[in-house]
């Protein structure tokens, strides 16, 4: 049995710059981070002694003889990949809600990876594991996501990640003094609105309309170049709240997909409680809505907020990892 446990991820800056259609024209770069809310993935080798040879366990459960009817696309892509010559049994269990803009699809991709490469005794590291995540869900899968969650995922850590014309990507973890690093923490508030909604609806929009948008995506960018500035120096953290706002509107006007009425009242009450400002996560639409603050507004702003879910949280400096493995053999 192998058991796997991957972060999702908050995306500050750059979001849509990392769409190779994009970014292949003119660069890229994201700032993002690793969070302690996980996505959990439990494969074994399944026993011949069932009806069925396969068995997966999400928020179904689908019992299958051969990979062609799997329903779930990452779980059917990946065996097929993989092609592993014996039954598995796969069960998935995650800390967050699916749909949610932090990066859940990618996350179950890399750790399914994970766990399945490790059940077959063969490992991938970090990169490979991101750079295969990305091959799958783009190319096999056929989904409209761009590159960032996959290496968020696969790494952990708080990164810059750049995409340079030529394709592939650079990783750089962002560098702060560790009193720096808890203020800058401490500033930020975690709101779940209880929207769900199916994020790549909302990116098929926005990758219809790159060519019109690139101009945006450009500065989007650049505002992850600033942020990173920003974070390694000694400039006040409101500034990082305020480039957050000005990305908020610009994002807004990707798609009229992004938001709706309800995302920007819950917005405007964070905003009008003491927030510097904040984003909607993920491709838009619902999920989690991040807010940038000084510490001593945050009762002001979960007060305004209260009908909706505070989800405190931390780093998480390890990425993918296989938190158990007690197989005896191999497929």
């Amino acid at each position: 049995m192998i058991i796997s446990r991957t972060p999702f991820r908050i995306s500050f800056f750059g979001g849509g710059s990392d769409f190779a259609s994009h970014f292949c024209r003119h660069g890229g770069k994201v700032i993002s981070v690793a969070i302690n809310k996980y996505c959990y993935l439990n494969v074994r080798q399944l026993p011949p002694f069932f009806s069925h040879r396969h068995r997966v366990v999400y928020s179904k459960t689908e019992n299958v003889s051969s990979f062609a009817e799997i329903e779930h696309p990452a779980v059917r892509a990946i065996l097929e990949y993989l092609d592993p010559d014996c039954g598995v049994s796969i069960l998935h269990d995650g800390d967050i809600p699916a749909r949610s803009g932090i990066g859940s699809s990618s996350a179950f991709t890399v750790g399914l990876l994970n766990s399945l490469c490790h059940l077959l005794k063969r490992p991938l590291n970090a990169r490979e594991l991101a750079e295969t995540a990305i091959y799958i869900e783009q190319e096999l899968i056929g989904e409209t996501v761009g590159c960032q969650d996959q290496i968020c995922c696969a790494y952990g850590g708080f990164n810059v990640i750049d995409f340079p014309q030529e394709g592939g990507f650079k990783l750089k973890p962002v560098t702060m003094h560790q009193a720096r690093l808890q203020d800058f923490k401490a500033h930020m508030l975690l709101i779940f609105t209880g929207i769900s909604r199916i994020s790549s609806l909302v990116a098929q929009e926005q990758k219809k309309r790159l060519p019109e948008n690139s101009s945006r995506l450009i500065q989007l960018a650049d505002f992850a170049s600033k942020a990173e500035k920003i974070l390694c120096s000694g400039a006040d953290l409101k500034e990082f709240g305020e480039l957050l706002h000005q990305s908020w509107l610009i994002k807004r006007s990707l798609s009229d997909l992004v938001s709706n009425p309800k995302l920007d009242e819950i917005y405007n009450l964070g905003m009008q409680a003491g927030a510097y400002g904040g984003k909607l996560l993920g491709a838009g639409a619902g999920g989690f809505m991040l807010f940038f603050a000084r510490p001593d507004k945050h009762p002001a702003i979960l007060q305004a907020l209260q009908e909706y879910l505070h989800v405190p949280f931390d780093f998480d400096c390890e990425g993918s990892k296989i938190i158990f493995s007690g197989q005896e053999g191999v497929c």
